[in-house]
């Protein structure tokens, strides 16, 4: 009789422990807005034996923060679905949280833009990090007077070489570096800088989204940079940055990129699905949206204010092989580099044999202004200077 009593009282306990779990698994996802249930559901059957980090960050998180959580793991990577802990991913969502709750800017920018531009806990393909509350620390000061959200981003702009001491060097450990890897090395590529930037940004509630092109129109390979978001729009920026924001030495390459093309395209990655994905190091991982014809629509613009602007001409630039072959047919490619003092204002390369005869190497510069083309002839690195006075300059260039 008594064994009855003990076997009858363990299993109503266990039962109905079995039915609480149940329960509470039920009530976190039916507590999640309905266009986040599936998704959800579908991505912690995929975690596997992760699954239970991912329903402590739902179980934990007040209803306030449980849409951030749900809109991560909903889209989340399938490698991190598998991988990332449930403090990990609490952190970076109360942080976020808590800059949006401290910012003017950031209690304003409508939800769909925080969820996807700076909720997320990672920007491109780089691996984890726990970067967000440093960052916090770091970078608040310098927005604390800040009136709009445009003050802010130039003032993270201005500040973020100085305080986290990394530069740009070919000699980085790898080209998608977090951010605790690229301080640590004091160095990056253009992605791990563009990281560290976007990073920042978001740390104080500012959208940002890396962007970039996986080779550029004449084959010189890739280059990554940062969008920020302003009252619906978005303007591009640097982690060294320009004058001012949607200006840069590589807008005239931008410019010509072909929408049609995979590889010669301008891309602005995504956290949720998106209409393409990034092609430069993961096919699948990394969501993005083709934004060529945004960036050739903004070089036309600039490009036609200043030609009609009478303090811009046209600086031409051709390559020859050499002094006897000074024809169309002697024409070779040649990437040139174009500085005004140690300020890079533009880049590109030469036309070859192939190319008509009058398409040149264009740069449109100021009047009266002296600037240094560096580019590679058989000797190596080299550079030659050239003053512009009121009218077109053409320049010629020798391989040999």
């Amino acid at each position: 009789m008594m064994f009855k009593k003990v076997f009858s009282f363990v299993f109503c306990c266990l039962s109905t422990a079995i039915f609480f779990n149940v329960s509470a698994q039920d009530f976190k996802l039916s507590s999640l807005p309905s266009q986040y249930q599936k998704p959800v559901k579908n991505a912690l059957k995929a975690a596997g034996m992760n699954r239970t980090e991912l329903e402590k960050v739902l179980a934990k998180l007040p209803k306030e923060m449980r849409e951030g959580a749900a809109f991560l793991i909903a889209y989340m990577p399938k490698n991190d679905l598998t991988t990332i802990k449930s403090d990990h991913l609490i952190h970076n969502i109360e942080k976020a949280y808590q800059a949006r709750s401290t910012f003017s800017w950031a209690k304003e920018i409508p939800d769909s833009i925080f969820l996807n531009e700076v909720l997320p806990y990672r920007v491109f393909s780089e691996d984890l990090d726990d970067w967000r509350g440093d960052f916090y620390d770091r970078f608040s000061k310098y927005v604390t007077n800040s009136k709009t959200i445009k003050d802010a981003i130039v003032a993270i702009n201005k500040n973020i070489r100085d305080e986290v001491k990394v530069d740009y060097n070919t000699q980085r450990k790898k080209a998608d570096q977090n951010p605790s890897e690229s301080i640590s090395q004091g160095m990056a590529s253009c992605t791990g800088l563009s990281i560290l930037l976007i990073d920042a940004l978001r740390s104080v509630g500012i959208p940002a989204r890396i962007a970039g092109t996986p080779n550029w129109h004449d084959n010189r390979g890739n280059h990554s940079w940062v969008e920020v978001w302003i009252n619906g729009k978005w303007y591009f920026t640097e982690y060294y940055p320009d004058k001012d924001l949607n200006y840069s030495w590589f807008l005239a390459d931008a410019g010509k990129a072909d929408p049609n093309s995979k590889e010669h395209s301008i891309y602005a990655a995504s956290y949720k699905p998106a209409a393409t994905s990034f092609p430069a190091w993961s096919e699948t991982e990394v969501y993005a949206d083709n934004v060529s014809q945004r960036y050739i629509d903004l070089f036309n613009q600039q490009y036609s204010q200043q030609l009609k602007d009478k303090s811009y001409t046209r600086l031409n630039v051709t390559m020859y092989l050499s002094k006897d072959q000074c024809q169309p047919e002697g024409r070779t490619k040649c990437n040139v580099d174009i500085f005004q003092g140690n300020d890079q204002i533009g880049g590109g390369s030469t036309a070859t044999k192939l190319q008509d005869a009058n398409d040149h190497l264009t740069f449109i510069v100021k009047k009266n202004q002296s600037y240094t083309l560096r580019y590679s002839n058989k000797n190596g690195p080299t550079e030659k200077k050239v003053t512009v006075n009121d009218e077109p300059l053409n320049v010629i260039l020798y391989f040999n």
